[in-house]
C-alpha cells in the first residue's frame, strides 16, 4: 500500500530545485550581461577605429 499524506522530502526537493534555478537564472544573467558589454565595448573600439580613419584620410 502507498502511504498517505505528504512526501517524505518533498518540502527538502522543492526548496532544493528552487535554489538551484536561482543559481541557473543568476549565471544566464551574468553571462548574458557581460555578452551585452562586450558588444557594446566593441562598437565603441569600431566606431573609434572608423574615426581614426576617416581623420588619417583627411
Amino acid at each position: 500500500m502507498t502511504k498517505n499524506g505528504k512526501a517524505k522530502n518533498g518540502i527538502n526537493k522543492a526548496k532544493h530545485t528552487k535554489l538551484l534555478n536561482r543559481k541557473k537564472n543568476k549565471i544566464k544573467q551574468q553571462k548574458e550581461r557581460n555578452k551585452q558589454r562586450l558588444k557594446a565595448l566593441n562598437k565603441k573600439i569600431n566606431e573609434r577605429g572608423e574615426n581614426n580613419k576617416i581623420n588619417a584620410q583627411e
